[in-house]
């Protein structure tokens, strides 16, 4: 597997993406520059977290628009599999890859610790390595990261079993008090409705390598490579890339 990881001016994770995908798994990664028109024939793509552009206008909002986006939109939607974090997932809701918008974090401060992060559906290429109602604990590092969106796309999102991880307490409920930005119904993070695309805001890079003393998160990454191993194998065959159920 070939990951793909974008650098934005401002971006700070993408070396913790490198290292949880050539440290955590032993597989390839190289960076894709922001003024760049060529993907490299990455496998996944990601979108890292950070402050892209300096987050001016509202975070991502510049980043949708540099060379690299075009070559990640077109990725994304003819299949490829594109994982947005904390930033990245702002990037990817701006570029309307994914529905929805994160804004200011209720009570409008920057917000930096563990937070409990419940699996809803382990049955995506980015959860395969989870069980659904697993209880993680992943960092968020973000001051823009409650998620909003109408009713009826909230609505759409669960019904569709689209709603991927849920902010929850150490007993596995999604209370308020478990969500650290307000975000509507205790989302953390959702996919498109082919399942080829995943936004979060929590940072799985960042709990993903033993010497970090936690590796809940390095399951994204190992679903990945299982979905890009079961693509490679039956790809020929017509299979699509998302086989599995289907970041500031």
């Amino acid at each position: 597997m070939k990951v793909g990881i974008v650098r934005f001016p401002g971006s700070n994770c993408d070396a913790d993406v490198y290292r949880a995908v050539t440290e955590g798994l032993g597989e390839s990664a190289t960076y894709l520059w922001h003024k760049s028109n060529d993907l490299e024939g990455a496998d996944v793509v990601v979108l890292p977290g950070g402050f892209s552009y300096g987050d001016y206008l509202r975070a991502g909002a510049i980043a949708r628009f540099s060379p690299i986006m075009r070559e990640v939109i077109d990725f994304a939607r003819g299949g490829g599999l594109t994982l947005g974090i904390c930033n990245g997932f702002q990037v990817l809701c701006e570029a309307h890859l994914l529905p929805g918008a994160l804004v200011r974090n209720q009570g409008l401060r920057f917000r930096c610790h563990d937070v409990g992060l419940r699996v809803e559906n382990a049955d995506t290429s980015f959860t395969t390595a989870y069980s659904e109602g697993d209880l993680l604990h992943i960092p968020i590092a973000h001051g823009e990261g409650q998620f909003v969106a109408e009713a009826s796309t909230l609505d759409e999102l669960e019904a569709e079993h689209r709603v991927v991880f849920r902010y929850a307490d150490a007993r596995g409920e999604a209370t308020p008090a478990a969500n650290p930005n307000g975000s509507s119904r205790n989302i953390a993070g959702i996919t498109n409705a082919e399942g080829n695309i995943l936004g979060l805001m929590p940072h799985p890079e960042r709990h993903s390598l033993a010497v970090l003393g936690n590796t809940d998160g390095l399951g994204v990454f190992q679903s990945l490579l299982a979905a890009v191993c079961a693509w490679s194998r039956h790809g020929s065959e017509g299979a699509p890339l998302a086989v599995a159920g289907v970041s500031s």
